[in-house]
Formats: C-alpha cells, sequence, structure tokens
C-alpha cells in the first residue's frame, strides 16, 4: 500500500468518518447567528474546540476538515489545533478550494475556483500538519443543467487540485456536489450524477492521479428537495450503490458521503441502508458537517460553557453515523 492510501484507509477505516468542520467564516457567522451567539473568531475556535475533544473522537472521526482561521489557531491549552486532533486519535485535513463562482459561459451555474497559488498553500497547510485536504464542486440539476460545460470544468478543476495535492504528499477528497435544491427527480439525480462522477474520474486518470490515494465525497441519490414524487429510503439506498458500482473505479478505497441538506436522522438512515446492501469493496462512510454538529450546536447556545454537554450530544450523532458506517444502525437507538 501506498503512504496515501494507508492515510485514507485509516481515516475511513472501522466505521470512523469525517468531521467537516471547514465552514468558511461567513457560514459559520450564519450558524452562529441562527442560534443567536456572536460570531468572534473566540466563539467560533470554543464550539470546534469543543468537538475536537470530544470522546467520540477517537473511536468515531478518522478525519476533521478544518478552515483556514482554524488550522492556524491555539486550542485552551495552547497547543495547535491539528496538535489537538491527533491528540484525539484523528487525522487533521484542510478545504482549499476558495469558493464557487458565477461559470462563465453559464451564469447559472458555478466553477470552483482556487487553483492559483494552490501549490503554495498547500506546502504551508502539510507544515502546518494536514494530511488530507478537500475541494468541492456544485453543480445545478434541472432541464439544461448541469451542462457539458460545467460537468468538465469543475472535473477538470478537481483533477488538477488532486495532482498538486498528492504531489505534496496529502490525500484529496475529490467532492463532485449534485445540489438537491430542485424540483427533479430520484431517477434524473442518478442521471447526472453519474455523468458528474464518471467525468471527475476521466478528468482525475488523464492528470494521473492515483486513485487509491483519494476518498470520493459524492451526494447521495435523491429527489429534488421540491419534486413532488420522493421515493423510499431503501430506493435511495439502492439507487446510491447503484451510481457507485457503475461511475467509481474500484482503485478508489473509500467513498464518504455528504449530507447535502438531508436531517441528521435521515442521512444516518440511508447511510445505514447503503451499508447494509454494500457488495462492494468500497469503504462507505459519512462526511458530514452540519448533520454532525447541528444538534450540539443548539444544545452549545444555550450555555457556551457547557462543554460536557455539548460533547454529549456530539458525542451521540457520531456514534449513531459510525454505526450505520458499519450497517448497524436502527432508529431504537436514538434517544
Amino acid at each position: 500500500m501506498s503512504e496515501l492510501n494507508t492515510i485514507a484507509v485509516k481515516i475511513l477505516e472501522k466505521g470512523k468518518g469525517i468531521l467537516a468542520a471547514d465552514e468558511s467564516t461567513g457560514t459559520m457567522t450564519k450558524r452562529l447567528d441562527g442560534v443567536n451567539v456572536p460570531s468572534t473568531p473566540e466563539n467560533r475556535l470554543l464550539f470546534r474546540e469543543t468537538l475536537f475533544s470530544a470522546s467520540c473522537m477517537s473511536e468515531c472521526i478518522g478525519g476533521v476538515i478544518l478552515y483556514d482561521e482554524t488550522i492556524k489557531q491555539e486550542s485552551s491549552k495552547r497547543n495547535k489545533i491539528p496538535e489537538l486532533i491527533l491528540e484525539m486519535g484523528s487525522i487533521p485535513g484542510i478545504k482549499v478550494d476558495t469558493g464557487a463562482k458565477i461559470l462563465a459561459g453559464s451564469t447559472n451555474e458555478k466553477i470552483t475556483e482556487g487553483l492559483d497559488g494552490l501549490r503554495e498553500r498547500l506546502k504551508e497547510y502539510y507544515k502546518l500538519g494536514a494530511k488530507f485536504t478537500k475541494w468541492r464542486g456544485v453543480y445545478n440539476i434541472s432541464e439544461n443543467y448541469p451542462s457539458k460545460l460545467s460537468i468538465q470544468s469543475n472535473a477538470h478543476a478537481l483533477a488538477r487540485y488532486s495532482a498538486l495535492v498528492q504531489e505534496n504528499d496529502m490525500v484529496p477528497i475529490v467532492e463532485p456536489e449534485v445540489l438537491m435544491e430542485g424540483e427533479h427527480s430520484a431517477n434524473d439525480c442518478f442521471e447526472k450524477t453519474s455523468e458528474v462522477i464518471k467525468k471527475c474520474f476521466e478528468e482525475l486518470i488523464l492528470h494521473k492521479v492515483d486513485l487509491k490515494g483519494i476518498i470520493l465525497k459524492p451526494n447521495m441519490i435523491l429527489a429534488g428537495n421540491k419534486s413532488k414524487v420522493k421515493i423510499s429510503n431503501k430506493e435511495v439506498a439502492k439507487l446510491t450503490l447503484k451510481c457507485l458500482k457503475n461511475s467509481v473505479p474500484t482503485e478508489v478505497p473509500g467513498i464518504a458521503f455528504l449530507s447535502g441538506g438531508q436531517s441528521e436522522i435521515e442521512s444516518t438512515e440511508n447511510l445505514d441502508l447503503i451499508n447494509k446492501i454494500n457488495d462492494t469493496d468500497f469503504i462507505i462512510s459519512y462526511s458530514y458537517g452540519r448533520a454532525l454538529q447541528q444538534s450540539a450546536l443548539k444544545f452549545w447556545s444555550r450555555d457556551i460553557d457547557n462543554i460536557e454537554g455539548t460533547q454529549e450530544v456530539f458525542n451521540h450523532r457520531a456514534k449513531m453515523n459510525t454505526l450505520a458506517a458499519q450497517g448497524n444502525w436502527s432508529k431504537d437507538l436514538e434517544i
């Protein structure tokens, strides 16, 4: 096994998942505003450090995606945040894209930027302790979208990013997210997601990316949030697994789903059902943001000094998702 493959597998082994704590300052401010907590650097750090020092980190969370602000901060014990994460038995990572901007030539779609200066930034993040990275491409679904231009442009960016990351001895998380917003059916989502993922791997191979040293972070196959025709959770699982088997090369060691607007319970249940029927060699786990943090954030906002209580809420959610990543979750376990 290559060193990159070893890191990728370690992040997702034994049902472990990834905590996506890489919200930008703007996004984190919206989250904190939503629970009436001032968005200061100190409060953003306090909430994140509360999660990073929870007991579930060693048994459930294999990796943490950080934001540029957080990876450079110190914990209350005066050690660097990446050091805290390592001490808790997890692996620090970093979001390296600079956000999705309007795509020239298709102004209703977006292209993720951040390739300029990326090689230099990666060297800095590696020195700060990052062992893996994340880059997210986003795609709309409608009658005309995603366009060939959007699919090609984002796949090309994801591949260039991945090649640079591996050049710097880190594991790239490749995140092509077909968005849930819209009136599209689950079959539309299946077709478009399959097309998007296949194009990503065409570009990754063209750019000589080692597929054994990446983690794929896709969306599940869901009907749009405005669709009148929903499908069952079991159908979500079947279609999602079918999409992966048809679109993802077998060399890829692990797939960590994004929650993509699903509720905490829904994202856990769907992950569990996928693993109950998983007949592939892929490790299939989670890389959740809100679906791991939302209940903990609400609890914490009532008393930001109640560290232990907040950690209990977070521990529960993490344990539920780790059970789901092993196909061992049931609703009876929820509190």
